[in-house]
């Protein structure tokens, strides 16, 4: 297996003082730098930060020009490392995430960070159905509560329900932890 790291917005915004702070964003990005430390050991070459960009204020968050859209200190890119900017949240829409993937050979992805509810359930689906085998490290994503109607949903609860739910065809699902043994 030719295998990558993608690395979906762990960005300023989610994190306290940010624009839409996650749940728990700080356990998810010391668990995505794990993985991260293991892909520049192993296949350095084959890491993708992606970055998203609104194309205005508009959105609320990830504005551009602000601290919001700064890739978390926690898993900065080093020289070598791509940085794929995004507008929406499935990281292959409108990027070139695939070309990159494609020039590298890439059949296999692990996948790693925010929101698990938008961004990494969309990535993860897409990248299956382009036929890539993905791996998900779960303790390496967050996410936050929900409402619809009346009811509330717990941030664990929405980020587990999705995990879930890309388990059960999309990704093998691992932890960090797990993932670097």
């Amino acid at each position: 297996m030719n295998t990558a790291l993608i690395i979906v917005d762990i960005q300023e915004d989610y994190f306290p003082n940010g624009k839409n702070p996650l749940n728990n964003p700080e356990n998810a990005a010391n668990n995505a730098k794990k993985v991260l430390t293991w892909f520049r050991s192993n296949h350095s070459e084959n890491i993708f930060h992606i970055q998203h960009i609104a194309p205005d204020d508009s959105f609320g968050f990830f504005a551009p020009n602000t601290k919001g859209i700064e890739i978390h200190e926690a898993v900065k890119p080093i020289a070598g490392e791509t940085i794929i900017n995004k507008q929406l949240p499935n990281s292959f829409v409108n990027t070139d995430l695939q070309e990159k993937l494609q020039e590298k050979n890439i059949d296999h992805v692990v996948v790693v960070g925010m929101m698990t509810h938008m961004c990494i359930d969309a990535t993860v689906r897409a990248a299956a159905d382009l036929g890539y085998g993905v791996t998900l490290i779960e303790d390496a994503c967050a996410s936050s509560e929900l409402t619809h109607n009346d009811h509330i949903i717990s941030a664990q609860d929405v980020h587990y329900s999705f995990i879930s739910a890309l388990g059960f065809g999309y990704a093998e699902v691992t932890t960090a932890e797990d993932f670097v043994k």
